[in-house]
């Protein structure tokens, strides 16, 4: 155990999309986990207004425990966080519901740390079309968002988006674009999961994959266990290659029902897109904390040290800096 031990203090973990309760004991965890750094979710429903106001509630969770987290606006301050033992955090949206009809907001967000944006979220907006839903494919002002955050150094999210909209933007997107949280289709058959040919049309085009563990879209659903997820990341790397792969846990650690219930509903309000009945994490991984297990179990499957911190972590920061630009 200590190997594993060593090799996940001494890397760089990254987890591509965390939507936990925050709080001062989820970044506790963070650092119990060794977690370098991790993209937040600000923004699913919220237009404008709400999304600002989620993020100056981060700005004073940054300021409260400077101690243990500290923002991300390059790959740089990814590397800072590692040497100062905190984790960074990377602002994230789900939804491009943020920036409304207004293009001039994508920049606004970008200076305020937003690095990563979904460009739907399960259903249709002004941007493209969601999982849940026919695909009209992205819209005339989708390419101009795209075009926007390619030029202002935004990754675009395809994890939730239709296979049409997904498709267009990764041919118009000249940087890489990623599916931040997924599951392969070929381990179990769900609207938000990828199918072999999506998995492989993306990183054929330079773009990454983010390896979730949402219980619901694994194999064995909430009798999942760590082994499964293992399994469901290597066969996404045995399609995609080691280079182009990391994780994208989905952690939503400390919400109660009533938060699966604003997920659930179209714009959290509305008509019932899809119900998850209860969720519990695989068992070896149900908190953030137990993120070092995941080390071990790569280890545990006969990968090479080299090739578990590539996708622990490394590959992230890798296509991240190819979108940032520093």
């Amino acid at each position: 155990m200590s190997d594993a031990k060593s090799l996940h203090q001494n890397s760089i973990i990254i987890d591509g999309l965390i939507i936990a309760k925050w709080e001062r004991e989820l970044f506790e965890d963070m650092a119990r986990g060794g977690l370098t750094a991790a993209n937040c979710t600000v923004s699913v429903w919220e237009g404008f207004q709400a999304t600002m106001d989620n993020i100056v509630e981060f700005n004073q969770f940054f300021t409260e425990n400077s101690d243990i987290i500290r923002p991300v606006y390059t790959t740089a301050d990814i590397l800072a966080a590692k040497q100062e033992g905190r984790t960074g955090i990377i602002l994230g949206f789900q939804n491009a519901n943020a920036f409304e009809d207004q293009i001039g907001y994508v920049e606004i967000f970008k200076k305020l740390g937003v690095g990563i944006a979904q460009m739907a979220y399960n259903t249709q907006n002004l941007v493209g079309t969601g999982c849940y839903e026919r695909d009209g494919g992205l819209s005339g002002f989708g390419h101009e968002v795209v075009t926007e955050m390619n030029r202002v150094g935004m990754m675009c999210d395809l994890s939730h988006v239709g296979s049409k909209t997904s498709e267009e933007v990764i041919l118009a997107s000249k940087k890489p674009v990623c599916y931040s949280h997924c599951l392969p289709q070929g381990l179990k058959d769900h609207p938000r999961n990828k199918s072999d040919q999506e998995l492989k049309f993306i990183a054929d085009h330079g773009g990454f994959i983010g390896v979730t563990m949402f219980a619901p879209f694994l194999k064995n659903g909430i009798d999942s266990t760590i082994e499964d997820y293992v399994e469901a990341i290597d066969y996404i790397v045995n399609i995609a290659g080691e280079d182009q792969v990391g994780i994208g846990t989905d952690f939503t650690q400390g919400h109660d029902q009533s938060f699966f219930e604003w997920l659930t509903h179209d714009k959290g309000y509305a008509r019932r897109l899809t119900r998850f009945g209860k969720i519990v994490n695989p068992a070896g991984i149900r908190t953030v904390g137990e993120f070092p297990n995941l080390t071990q179990a790569l280890l545990n499957k006969g990968w090479s040290e080299r090739k578990v911190q590539k996708v622990m972590g490394e590959n992230w920061v890798n296509v991240l800096k190819q979108v940032w630009g520093e």
